[in-house]
Formats: structure tokens, sequence, C-alpha cells
């Protein structure tokens, strides 16, 4: 590999010299030796400066190199030079011949021409011919000479060195077809190569386009935390969160992220890139960047990347501005939870006002008690409906997990739903271990059962079995509450955890709901880091299971 840049970087030298010294290069090595033998000529063989064909000779190649630099080669075609290897072997025929046996090895310097014919590429049966009838007729002049007195040696020499011509001329020409067909791939490699660069370059401004067209922050960061890509959007957090000295690089530890009350700052452990370089895949993160009138309220998501073996090379961060929204639902949720205390003191002064009445039985006839007690039955209606709205605002439903057994939370809702049960013909069964430890809020676990057990009972008008069942793992607890009733549709189980739904069914049957508990029952769950799911067919029932850690949150809560 070594040996083939050096030729590459040779070659590349070669070219950018001008046309007549690269011709003055190539006839430089003949030339050299040609002085030496003419500068040596009046001391070791004296009597050769007066023969005019060895003059002749020598003179010829001072000719031929001064040639070299004068003609304009640039101006001629490209073979044009192949004239001076042509002429040499013309020199070296007069050099050889004049000094006769004095200097007969002057015929190998045949070698020159014959070398520079076959590399230069062209005239390629040409220069074959050369290679042979040169030598040739440099030694057929001695050989005449001793005519009819051949000896072996004579006859040897003139067939030896034109196949020995013929030879180095055949091994040179292949390597330089070799070389130029290693050239051509190598311009053809370097081609697709320069190809695939430009089209990755477009790619690349293409994507960085698109990215800061997004109006969300994007960061990618590899395995040790070093960020690979980050958008504009992502700068325009990052200097949020670093208000006070924006050259600060952008180090996640320097930043001023606030837990969700705006105050807490969150420990480097919690923050979205460090969970993210840490392998946790998570959504919906909430935090707060910045501070004072400039804090803003980001969503945060991320997902791992992975190398060609599957291991973990990086993650993608992804920061969406809510704050607006943030914003709005707290209006929202101080909008219901005023609304709603302002319901439940009028409703409970009614209330009180006709418990009074009822209880004066003497002054209040049976008509007046019976429309009384349904101002009380819908009245109290009301204010379980105004509870449900205030619990529906996020901000009403906190948790406070802790190691809870959910067995016991088990045996008092089925002892709360019992008496609602009998009056529905509904049986209830319960099958949990106990004791079944969970990572739980009691009072919420609590509410969100009470909600599914009552709901079992509710939708099963024409009595029926309502079981509870659970199971668990060293992470995570199972509880299944499953009826026997009317069940519903496929796409009715997807959206039964939103707010104020209720099916076609359950209006046509009259029953009252106002389409909050399976809401609320999610909310609860989901802060608890764990899920709820729906299964159900027509006709045949339901079965809601949650899923609660065992023991502690999960990781990516």
């Amino acid at each position: 590999m070594t040996d083939r840049l050096l030729q590459r970087g040779a070659a590349r030298y070669f070219r950018r010299l001008g046309p007549r010294t690269q011709v003055a290069l190539c006839q430089l090595p003949l030339t050299l030796i040609v002085v030496a033998v003419a500068v040596a000529t009046p001391f070791a063989w004296p009597t050769l400066l007066h023969n005019p064909v060895y003059i002749s000779g020598i003179v010829l190649h001072c000719l031929l190199f001064v040639g070299c630099f004068l003609v304009p080669w640039e101006r001629l075609s490209p073979s044009a030079y192949l004239v001076i290897p042509v002429l040499d072997l013309l020199a070296i025929w007069l050099s050889r011949n004049g000094a006769g046996s004095m200097l007969p090895g002057l015929a190998t310097l045949a070698i020159f021409p014959v070398i520079w014919l076959a590399a230069s590429g062209m005239l390629a049966r040409t220069s074959i011919i050369l290679s042979v009838v040169g030598p040739v007729l440099i030694l057929l002049p001695s050989l005449l000479g001793k005519f009819p007195n051949f000896t072996a040696s004579d006859i040897t020499s003139i067939v030896l060195l034109p196949l020995m011509m013929l030879a180095v001329a055949l091994a040179i020409r292949f390597a330089s077809e070799n070389m130029r067909l290693q050239q051509r791939q190598l311009q053809e490699k370097d081609k697709e190569l320069r190809e695939a660069l430009a089209a990755t370059r477009d790619r690349e401004q293409l994507l960085k386009t698109i990215l800061d067209a997004t109006d969300v922050g994007i960061v990618a960061v590899d395995s040790d935390g070093q960020h690979l890509l980050t958008n504009n959007r992502q700068k325009v957090f990052e200097q949020a969160a670093n208000p006070t000295n924006r050259k600060l690089a952008p180090q996640e530890e320097n930043q001023l992220i606030f837990a969700q009350d705006k105050l807490t700052p969150l420990p480097p452990d919690k923050r979205p890139i460090r969970r993210a370089i840490e392998g946790e895949s998570f959504a919906d993160y909430l935090v707060w960047i910045g501070e004072g009138a400039d804090q803003r309220a980001v969503s945060t998501a991320a997902r791992p990347m992975t190398d060609d073996g599957g291991g973990f090379a990086g993650a993608v961060i992804v920061y969406n501005d809510v704050t607006g929204l943030v914003d709005a639902l707290a209006a929202n949720e101080d909008l219901v939870s005023n609304v709603s205390h302002e319901f439940r003191t009028p409703l409970n002064s009614i209330l009180g006002n006709v418990d009074l009445v009822l209880e004066d039985v003497e002054g209040t006839s049976k008509l007046s008690a019976q429309r009384l007690e349904v101002v009380v039955r819908n009245s109290e209606r009301l204010l379980a409906l105004v509870s449900d709205l205030m619990l529906s605002a996020s901000s009403a439903l906190k948790v406070y997990p802790k190691r809870t057994d959910l067995a016991g939370l088990v045996e008092t809702s089925i002892g709360s739903a019992r008496a609602q049960a009998d009056q529905s013909n509904i049986s209830l069964v319960a099958n949990v271990p106990s004791p079944l430890w969970a990572y739980a809020d009691p009072l919420r676990i609590g509410q969100a059962l009470d909600n599914l057990v009552s709901n079992a009972i509710k939708y099963s008008p024409g009595g029926g079995v309502v079981s509870i069942s659970a199971q668990g793992t060293d992470d995570w607890i199972q509880l299944r509450v499953k009826d026997t009733g009317m069940g519903m549709s496929a796409e009715d189980s997807t959206n039964v955890f939103k707010r104020f739904f209720r099916t076609d069914s359950a209006r046509e049957a009259s029953i009252a709901g106002a389409g909050l508990g399976l809401s609320i029952t999610k909310t609860i769950v989901e802060r608890h880091g764990g899920d709820i799911s729906c299964e159900s067919r027509p006709g045949e029932g339901s079965t809601f299971t949650l899923r609660l850690p065992a023991d502690g949150p999960p990781p990516s809560f």
C-alpha cells in the first residue's frame, strides 16, 4: 500500500513538470552514461578521437539531449517525442560501430531507448519491432566484418541481445499496462468516492436543514455523552439553560434544569441526557429549564442508538417546548377546581337543609318526603360528579407511594362494594395472595380499585360474577378485575380511558355515570409508573389489568 502511494505521488509530481522537462528526464540516464564514456575517451581510448563515426554518435547523443529542451513538444502530438528514443538507437549504432572492438559493450545501451519506447504505451507494435530490430542492426556491422569466420560467440550475441531486449520490452509493456489499469481503477474509485462524498455532504446538508427547520430541539450523543449533533432549536434551549454564561460548554451538569415544581434542581442522574446515555428509553419526561421569566417547560424523550453489533452506541434526545400547554392545563385545572369548589358549597348546603326538612317528618307530607329524597339522591350524584371533576384535574392527583399490601386494599374494596353487589345480584370473588407487596399509594390505589369494582358491578346489569386476581414478579405486580357483564367493542376498549367517554350500549341501558372514573384510574396508575389496559368483547364481559411496580419506581419513570 505504501509503495502504491509513493508511485502515485511520484506520478503526480512527474505530471506537474512541463513536457520538455519530462522528455529531458527520460533522456537523462542515457546521456549521463554517454558523457561519462566521452570524458573517458581521451584517456582510455585516444585513438577514437580520430574516428568520425564514433564522434558522430557522441555528438548526436548530445544534440538529442539539447533537443529535448528546445523542441516545443507541447505543440506536437503526444507521440512525437518518441523520435528521441528512435534516434537514440541510431546514435548508439554510430558510437558502437565507430568504437569497434574497443567498446563492444556500448550495444547494451540500447536498453534505454527500448525501455522508453515500451513504457510510453504508444506505438505498441512499432516499439516491439524496434526492440528487436534496433539491437540486431547495432550488432550486424561487426558481425558482417567477420564474414565468413563467425564464431559461436558472435552468433550468440546477435541472437541473445535482441531476445533480451524483447523480453525487457514485453515485461515493461505488461507492467505499464497493469499500472495504467490500476491507475484507471483508482481514478474510477476516486471518482466514486468523490461522488459518494458529494452525495453524503448533500444529505448531511439536507438533514441539517430539516433538523434546523423543526420546532423541537434534537441532540445526538455517543455512549460517553459527547454531542454528535445539535440543531438550532436545541442550541436555543441550551442558551436558556445557561443564561449567565452563554460561552459555557453545553454540558448538562452545567445547565439550569429543574423538577416539575420549577424550583428543585434535578440531580445529575435524573437529567434527560444522563438518563439516555445510561440506556434508558423514555417519553413525555417533563423538566423546566432556565429561571425567572424565561423559564420554559420542556417535554423530553429519548431513544437509544445501536452499532452494527447491536451494542449501545449513544442516544437521540428530543426536547419539545410545552410551556404554553402546561400553562393552559394549569389554568384549566384551576378553573375546574374553582368551579367544582363553587358547586360543592351550595350542594352541601342543599343536602344539609333537605336533611333537616326530612328529619321533621311530622311537618312533611309523604309525597313531599319522596320528592325531597329524589332531591337528595340527585344532589349526592351531582356532588360525586363534582368530586370526580376535582380529581380529574392533574394537580389534585398527587400520589405518595410506599410499600403497601395490595391484598388488604382488595379486601377493603370488596367490603365497600358488597352492598352494591348484593343489590345487583353480583357475586364478588377474590383470588389474591396475602401479603402482596407493591410500591403504591394505598389511598389512590384503593380509589382505583373502588372505581374498577364499582364499574364492573354497574355494567353487569343482569347479575354475574366480578373476580379480582393478582400475580407478581420481582419487578411488577398485576391486578385483574374481571366481570361477566355486557362488555364492549374493541374500538370502545381503546377509548374507555378517555375523559367523559361512554359507550353507546351504556347510554342505551341508561346506566348512570359521567365517564370520569376510568380516566381518573388511569391517571392514578400512571402516576405510579405503571399502566392499565382493557380487554373486552360484546356480551362476554370485560377484564381490566393494572400493573404496578413491586419495589420502587421503574427505571424509566
